[in-house]
């Protein structure tokens, strides 16, 4: 791709749904990137672990980067994790998830992914997963023992094989994908796609042409199945970098990100 770099307008929204009490997603969109955080499940202060690394992330501005510089800002951002965990013994376990989309130096988009949130990717209007589960349910499907239609309703489909904790192990996958102008991207936490058919997340992306409100619908739809998460869609579409404007990227955030560190940010 030659010339400016495309652009992404992005937005998100973020439920804590009907049986928990906590949001322990987390999520930001900039014109540069985007991406979703979801707090491990059965660990301690997951909506901080999730919160701590989406602000990490957002606050390095990472526009324009290559895939190593990338990978670098993620594991920084984990170190983070790690500090808050050595401030406070009591924190040890918690973790997070890992799904994000930023503009490259060469103008494609950089994926970085850990866990089991996800990247789909709706292109003349199909749908396609961009992203790989780092789950016990896809490595049973990998060899064999699972099919793709039992993965859905596996009772250890939540059980995750790969996350970010602080510890010096962990990391993220980085691939290049092509940025193609019109394609619209989704990042999601678990709690949309364990209860809603992707045809149907599908409808929803392509009957909205508003990402926010293709956000906020495919949010509805995971409300309406009944889960039992924390839900949060992140779209993205891949826009000509003149059809946003001039004037200062925006970052804005969602869910435990819009709650915690933003006296932090506000006075960076």
């Amino acid at each position: 791709m030659t010339g400016p770099r495309a652009r992404l307008r992005a937005a998100a929204h973020s439920d804590v749904g009907p049986y928990r009490s906590v949001n322990q997603d987390a999520a930001f969109t900039a014109p540069w990137g985007a991406a979703v955080a979801d707090g491990v499940g059965g660990g301690p202060a997951g909506d901080l672990a999730s919160a701590a690394l989406v602000h990490a992330i957002a606050a390095s501005r990472p526009d324009g980067v290559e895939a190593e510089h990338l990978q670098t800002i993620v594991r920084l951002a984990n170190w983070d994790l790690g500090a808050h965990v050595k401030r406070d013994p009591s924190l040890t376990g918690m973790a997070t998830t890992l799904t994000g989309l930023f503009i490259s130096d060469h103008g494609d988009l950089l994926l970085a992914h850990t866990g089991d949130s996800r990247a789909y990717r709706l292109r003349e209007g199909l749908l396609e997963q961009q992203s790989r589960d780092d789950s016990l349910v896809q490595a049973l499907v990998d060899q064999g023992i699972v099919t793709i239609e039992d993965a859905a309703a596996h009772p250890r489909r939540n059980v995750i094989t790969a996350s970010l904790s602080g510890a010096e192990r962990d990391a993220a996958t980085v691939v290049v994908k092509e940025a193609v102008v019109g394609d619209r991207w989704l990042l999601c936490s678990d709690g949309l796609t364990d209860y809603v058919p992707v045809d149907d997340i599908c409808a929803r992306l392509r009957e909205h042409d508003d990402p926010a409100a293709a956000a906020a619908a495919c949010v509805g739809l995971a409300l309406e199945a009944g889960t039992r998460d924390n839900v949060t869609a992140v779209v993205c579409d891949v826009v000509a970098p003149t059809s946003l404007g001039g004037g200062r990227p925006q970052v804005l955030f969602y869910g435990a990100a819009a709650e915690r560190f933003m006296e932090e940010l506000d006075s960076a």
